[in-house]
């Protein structure tokens, strides 16, 4: 056990405000480790050493002590809140998805250091392929939450979700991420400790806070913090778990796979993508699979495996054709399902060397999206468009489709509309030296646009 030179205070506080003796206290603690499957001989004076700073708990003691507190106060008690985690390890250590994505939520408000340092880790992306969600779900079943939740509070948490969603494809990642990442840990995630009138009701708060979850993630991406993100989809796959083990679940898996496609860091993605596959076929409709496939493709041509990324191509246009919704709304999230599979298919066209095909399916996407709802969309695949046509050696075409770009990205707080402008300027140097019309002019608009 690690030497405190201080009293944790922080642990001091929450114990008197649960109004709990040490010996109870103990007791809990016994009683939560034995639902784990670890018997502990953990008493008073254990929690007395804690409590002064001349012990700290080990292994996962601490996640039990957070839990025990958490019962008697009938809200989320992090490890965090109570002094016990201080390194990145303990951090990502955090097995309860509910405690985790609630000292996610309050890191990013606090703007904490370790979350903002993360760092994406191939590894990572494999992690759904050994999570067992069971245990989990076991461990979360055990609580006794004493607030009723309703249908009303669950509506409120996708309301919210699908407001800052379509801010976020208008304004880019960094409009009002303080604001969800706040509203995920301080109402969303506690709903997840209160009590259920139905089984339906539980999964669809839990599969709500998922999409929250996501949400966060997805706005860190496009703001290329792509380790915070990356941890808000792995939290948001283990809600997931809790909502719907095979679609949401299988949806989360390939939203961990995409980001690492997007990094151009395909290891594991084939294995992530295929485990969704597993998991979600015959439990989604035909545009949900039709998402997971083109993924799927991706991934394959990201390895070199062209005829698999071939006939997941055709898997995907296949289960497009499929009427059988309803769409989940976890899935209607990344805009029209056919938008998103030709834009990914010109992704999966242009590792295959394909401009030609490329450019048709980036046309094709551009007739999908609402121009308004969907304005990042359109300007990134403007942008894209540009490079497909650069690469045909259609340079005035080019100049067109990312001056098209840059307009639509004024005004948004964006990593990846800032990295797509980065990405155009030594083209256009070798365009202004053969005085391509418009080249100069673009070159100065992206200037200004970085600066």
């Amino acid at each position: 056990m690690a030497a405190q030179r201080e009293p944790n205070s922080r642990l001091r506080d929450v114990i008197d405000s649960a109004g709990c003796t040490y010996e109870a206290l103990a007791r809990d603690v016994r009683r939560i480790a034995a639902e784990n499957g670890e018997i502990f001989q953990t008493n008073k004076s254990a929690i007395s050493h804690w409590a002064n700073g001349t012990r700290a708990p080990s292994g996962r003691v601490g996640q039990y002590l957070a839990e025990a507190l958490s019962r008697r106060a009938g809200r989320t008690i992090t490890q965090t809140e109570i002094g016990l985690q201080t390194s990145d390890d303990e951090e990502s250590a955090e097995s309860d998805p509910v405690l985790a994505v609630t000292d996610l939520g309050r890191a990013d408000v606090e703007r904490r250091r370790f979350l903002a340092i993360a760092a994406f880790t191939t590894a990572g992306v494999a992690m759904p392929l050994g999570y067992d969600h069971e245990a989990t779900t076991r461990m979360l079943r055990a609580r006794t939450g004493t607030s009723l939740v309703g249908a009303e509070d669950v509506d409120v948490v996708r309301q919210i979700t699908a407001a800052f969603s379509a801010a976020d494809e208008r304004l880019g990642g960094g409009h009002g991420l303080t604001t969800v990442t706040a509203y995920l840990a301080d109402t969303a995630a506690p709903m997840l400790r209160g009590r259920f009138p139905s089984d339906a009701l539980r999964w669809a708060a839990f599969g709500a806070v998922a999409e929250l979850a996501y949400l966060a993630g997805w706005k860190h991406h496009d703001l290329g913090q792509e380790g915070a993100a990356q941890r808000y989809y792995q939290v948001g796959y283990k809600l997931a778990c809790e909502a719907d083990p095979h679609g949401h679940a299988a949806w989360m898996m390939r939203a961990l796979a995409h980001q690492a496609l997007s990094l151009k860091q395909p290891h594991h993605c084939v294995d992530l993508v295929e485990g969704a596959l597993r998991r979600g076929l015959g439990h989604v409709d035909g545009q949900t699979e039709a998402l997971l496939h083109i993924t799927h493709a991706r991934a394959y041509a990201a390895t070199d495996e062209n005829p698999s990324a071939a006939r997941a191509l055709l898997a995907a246009e296949d289960a497009l054709l499929r009427d059988d919704g309803p769409q989940p709304s976890y899935s209607r999230v990344s805009g029209p399902a056919a938008g998103t599979v030709a834009s990914h298919t010109a992704r999966t066209l242009t590792d295959l060397a394909d401009h030609i095909g490329t450019e048709q399916q980036h046309r094709d996407a551009l007739t999908r999206w609402d121009p308004e709802k969907y304005k990042r969309v359109h300007a990134l695949t403007h942008a894209d468009l540009g490079d497909s046509l650069a690469a045909q050696a259609r340079a005035d075409e080019a100049v067109a489709a990312w001056t098209q770009a840059l307009v639509l990205m004024e005004g948004m707080t964006s990593d990846r509309t800032r990295k797509a402008i980065t990405s155009i300027r030594s083209t256009l140097a070798v365009y202004q030296r053969r005085r391509v019309p418009g080249a100069a002019d673009l070159a100065r608009r992206a200037r200004e646009a970085l600066a």
